[in-house]
């Protein structure tokens, strides 16, 4: 199959009340697809963010991010009536994250008073109980003890010992109902969104990210599967070495699995995420795939990332089981970054798609396997991804060798023509499918911009403005999808 699709986060999509969410502008951004000519609404990952606002970053491996539960879906379950929460009305600018955590929570907990469980909940909580029980009391025990990450909490609750949890539980009924409600809105509005896509013909593209926060219910309530000492510190923490970039190495901060005893349990935590993403998405990207090969580690609590060490990780055994357990299914492996030959084999030993990231290409001084002549079919081509730069901003950012190079590959006459030819590059590339940021569709520079890798604070905040889903726009990259037969 040679198609193509457009990569724009939930968060990303217009709303009155300051954060993409899943009523009619979602819809919209699924009609503008289908106009496009488009097959694949690439996503970032759906998560609850925790206090960096990343989705790479979450309080659970599972749950769905309450910032995306729509209003105006809730008025129209009659949860919600318009004064409870027009006043959120913030017009279409970038994400201001702490308004959502200071003001989002009144208003959904106002819906949650006129909730009454019906069959439909009760299911949904059934089908969830795996890991829903855990999520909605850990978010409670955060709602009613300030501490902080469930470290710093009081070691019965810490720990789970003895009947703490069900003891909580039963003496905060209303809270962590609260919790449970948010997930059964959020799954519902998510679940009718994508019904509505598959029905137009556009398959949504998930993303899984490799490790899970520290400070997660995953963790919190499955110790034993990740690498802690007695007292549930880690022993060690995930990062990236040395570069030419970082002198220091990158520190992640995120736990380390404890393979051998997940291997013991039959890998039953790792086919149980995989299960729960293909129940919400139709193909899923892994992030950070490398990992699943080898993954640095870097002793706990070093200051920098120089003291890791490269560690194996389970390989092919951990698909092999998933295979066993789920079939084969439509997976994208985030193969970027300091590859070797264990990691090239592991990818081809699963025959997942690879990543061609035409930003990476274009080093005047290296023949990169990213440049176009180099692309296969089994791999998805993208100009840049949430990591990088919007196109128009890279370009102009180029060293002059670099800039020459790219001009004169793809015939970039001026600045004005560089981002139409990478897109087209893109498209035109031999890879089986071409994903396109939306920001590039827009011809958006650097304030566009998703994420910057390393950073702390003013990343995940761009949105769509009102009238960016143009339908003379949709006709263009219709035109140039069937150009380049996608």
């Amino acid at each position: 199959m040679r198609g193509s699709g457009i990569l724009l986060p939930v968060s990303s999509l217009n709303n009155p009340y300051g954060i993409g969410a899943l009523g009619k502008e979602a819809y919209a951004f699924i009609d503008f697809l289908a106009a496009a000519g488009q097959r694949f609404w690439q996503v970032l990952p759906l998560g609850p963010t925790s206090y960096g606002d990343s989705p790479y970053q979450t309080f659970s491996a599972f749950a769905g991010n309450p910032y995306f539960i729509d209003f105006d879906l809730l008025r129209a379950d009659g949860l919600l009536e318009p004064d409870d929460y027009q006043w959120m009305a913030s017009g279409d600018g970038d994400i201001d994250y702490a308004f959502q955590y200071r003001f989002r929570y009144q208003v959904l907990r106002k819906a949650y008073r006129r909730f009454r469980p019906d069959e439909e909940y009760r299911r949904f909580l059934r089908e969830n109980e795996r890991w829903l029980d855990d999520y909605a009391v850990f978010m409670a025990i955060k709602s009613v003890k300030p501490e902080g990450a469930w470290d710093r909490w009081d070691e019965a609750l810490k720990f789970r010992r003895g009947t703490a949890f069900t003891e909580f539980f039963a003496s905060n009924r209303e809270e962590t109902g609260f919790w449970t409600f948010l997930q059964y809105c959020f799954y519902r509005q998510w679940e009718r969104l994508k019904a509505y896509a598959n029905a137009k013909g556009i398959i949504i593209i998930g993303d899984l990210p490799y490790y899970v926060a520290y400070d997660s219910s995953d963790v919190w309530a499955n110790p034993h599967a990740w690498q802690l000492d007695g007292d549930l510190a880690p022993l060690a923490v995930a990062g990236c070495p040395p570069d030419a970039f970082s002198i220091d190495g990158q520190l992640w901060g995120n736990p380390l699995y404890d393979y051998a005893k997940m291997a013991a349990e039959g890998y039953s935590w790792w086919i149980a995420r995989f299960r729960h993403a293909f129940k919400i998405y139709d193909w899923v990207r892994i992030d950070h795939f490398r990992g699943f090969e080898a993954y640095y580690a870097i002793p706990y609590p070093a200051k920098t990332a120089r003291s890791g060490a490269w560690i194996k990780g389970p390989g092919s055994a951990l698909f092999k089981r998933i295979k066993e357990e789920l079939g084969s299914l439509p997976i994208i492996a985030e193969d970027l970054g300091y590859l070797t030959e264990d990691v090239h084999r592991l990818l081809e030993e699963t025959g997942f798609m690879g990543m061609k990231v035409l930003q990476f290409a274009f080093d005047h001084r290296d023949d990169s396997v990213y440049l176009p002549h180099h692309h296969v079919k089994n791999a998805v081509c993208y100009p840049g991804t949430h990591d990088n730069p919007p196109v128009k901003a890279w370009f102009t950012a180029l060293a002059p060798e670099d800039r020459k190079f790219v001009s004169d590959y793809l015939g970039i006459r001026g600045p004005e023509e560089a981002v139409e030819r990478l897109v087209k590059a893109a498209l035109a590339s031999v890879c089986a499918i071409a994903i396109i940021p939306m920001q590039d569709y827009l011809e958006l520079g650097a304030t566009a911009r998703l994420n910057t890798p390393a950073t702390l604070g003013g990343n995940w905040r761009w949105r769509l403005r009102e009238g960016d889903l143009d339908p003379a726009l949709a006709k263009k990259i219709s035109a140039w999808t069937k150009i380049y037969r996608r």
